[in-house]
């Protein structure tokens, strides 16, 4: 069964919005149950959940194409690196922010080929907002029944203009900033899950977000894409690249996304 690429978004969308919509019931009811992992992460019923409509949704109608989730055990690189496609999801990414009832949380799903995330798709539940994109092809934004293109703010004096950095609600500001030129002047912008700090960039509201810490390939696939088609870019905060499916571990070094390329990031970045 060959889905074009445009018909794999669709099957995406529809995944990503079923399980929002679930997930946003029982964060409406506050009826589920918290735990921690084994790396004392949280992980609540509502990501089990929507895992399981997502997975049940893909293995379903993409029974060809294998998938990769954080709410799954991974295979060992030998077997998975086989692979030309994948699904990378994040069934509910910035669980804290859903424990902590702030509605900054978001669905990820992402289509990895040929190690290079060409499908995003991230859905903001308490927002009722899509954001989307394939490669080639824009990225959008889905709020009640208006979608619009959306692109990365452009800097009318890229040298000079103030900054607006997407900051964590729950990361020390202290620590980004200690990584950012005092040549430049910054505005924040607080929000919560890496996702929607990615899709703000994406759609022109930040111009920068810095990632330090713990995460997973799942937590940047459907955002590449989407900053990606935006005009921006996600890299390592060292510039590298970042993989996927390339390593035997999938968790992500630092990173940082970015907005407007026409800005020198690599002078405003101060990483050590």
């Amino acid at each position: 069964m060959h889905h074009s690429i445009a018909e794999l978004l669709d099957i995406a969308k529809e995944a990503a919005c079923t399980a929002g919509k679930e997930v946003l019931e029982i964060y409406d009811k506050g009826t589920f149950e918290a735990y921690e992992k084994e790396d004392e992460s949280p992980v609540t019923s509502a990501d089990y959940r929507a895992n399981d409509i997502i997975m049940n949704m893909l293995q379903e109608q993409t029974p060809d194409i294998p998938i990769m989730s954080e709410e799954t055990p991974q295979l060992p690189l030998a077997e998975r690196s086989k692979w030309t496609r994948y699904w990378l999801i994040d069934p509910i990414d910035g669980t804290q922010e859903f424990i902590a009832r702030s509605g900054d949380f978001a669905v990820n799903i992402a289509l990895i080929e040929n190690n290079e995330p060409v499908i995003g798709v991230i859905y903001w539940p308490a927002g009722e907002t899509l954001y989307f994109a394939s490669k080639d092809q824009g990225a959008y934004k889905r709020c009640s029944v208006e979608t619009k293109k959306i692109n990365v703010r452009q800097f009318k004096a890229p040298a000079e203009d103030v900054i607006m950095i997407a900051i964590s609600r729950r990361q020390s500001r202290e620590r980004v900033f200690d990584r950012m030129s005092d040549q430049r002047v910054y505005q924040t912008l607080p929000a919560g899950s890496c996702s929607l700090k990615a899709c703000f960039i994406a759609e022109g509201k930040a111009d920068v977000f810095m990632r330090l810490g713990i995460t997973g390939e799942w937590d940047t696939g459907a955002s590449q894409c989407i900053i990606n088609e935006a005009g921006g870019r996600i890299v390592a905060a060292t510039f590298d690249e970042l993989s996927y499916n390339q390593r035997d571990s999938v968790e992500n070094p630092d990173f940082v996304v970015l907005g407007d390329q026409r800005v020198n990031w690599e002078s405003v970045i101060c990483y050590k």
